[in-house]
């Protein structure tokens, strides 16, 4: 018997089909998944084997595939998947239902089934936001990395000043400081509920511990602001150019004010 969809995975399979056309034309998503990619693409080693976690239509996974990578895409919502896998048939990539939450009981049967281990993985626009306990999807990458190879993990930051500054000019003063709230916080997409959790640095680098080390962090939108912004951001490209200009040389210095932020970890030798 099928489990059941998670509240998460109901709300964004709702809106699947409509996914790419909402969300595909706005210029400051798009700055924000060049600069996770160019970070992609400097860390992962050529034609890598690559898992990626909650990676909705495919867009990110295709990206690698075109560039020689083999891309193993996973996904809670059966929707998304199947958009995915008609963008990556022709390309060598796989696409396949798995909540992050499962990730450790996938690892012991994709190895348990002769599967090699990955050369990398990642996870883009926070997915794993969507998550409440880390820990499964730590102890599942540590089994399904090889040694030394890194994990690209891209979370929502805590503290937005562009958020903070979208927000109070569109008259919602209580939804600036909402990042700050621990534990679950209430979201809505498709019409649809469900919880979100902003994870602390802290919070996520002592749960990958001791089976990953963090190398870096880097800001995804500093000052390219998220797409609460939008449409207005997308009608003016000579700002958000030079706002993603900004972005490319602030991103690690001024990781911790991003929109998103980028955590690349790299896994120890020590076993589970």
């Amino acid at each position: 018997m099928t489990a059941p969809l998670r509240p998460a995975a109901l709300a964004f399979d709702a809106i699947a089909s409509r996914f790419d056309e909402r969300f595909g034309a706005w210029l400051s998503v798009a700055a924000q998944r060049r600069a996770v990619r160019s970070a992609l693409l400097e860390t992962f080693p050529k034609g890598g084997h690559i898992l990626e976690l909650g990676g909705g239509t495919g867009e990110d996974a295709a990206f690698l595939a075109q560039r020689e990578y083999r891309v193993h895409l996973t996904d809670p919502s059966p929707t998304m998947v199947e958009l995915a896998k008609t963008k990556l048939e022709m390309l060598g990539g796989y696409g396949e239902v798995l909540a992050a939450e499962e990730v450790e009981s996938f690892a012991i049967r994709h190895l348990c089934g002769g599967g090699e281990q990955f050369d990398g993985a990642f996870s883009n626009f926070a997915p794993l936001n969507c998550v409440s306990n880390l820990a499964p999807v730590a102890r599942g990458l540590a089994r399904l990395l090889k040694p030394g190879a890194s994990a690209m993990l891209v979370l929502f930051g805590t503290c937005c000043p562009g958020e903070m500054v979208v927000e109070t000019l569109r008259g919602r003063p209580r939804q600036m400081l909402r990042r700050r709230k621990r534990g679950e916080a209430p979201a809505r997409l498709g019409k649809r509920e469900f919880t979100v959790v902003y994870h602390r640095r802290a919070e996520i680098v002592r749960t990958f511990a001791p089976w990953f080390s963090l190398n870096r962090r880097l800001g995804i939108g500093v000052a390219v602001p998220p797409s609460a912004a939008e449409p207005w951001i997308s009608c003016q490209p000579k700002l958000l150019a030079g706002m993603e200009a900004f972005d490319r040389a602030a991103a690690a210095l001024l990781a911790g004010l991003g929109d998103h932020i980028l955590y690349q970890f790299s896994r120890n030798d020590e076993s589970l």
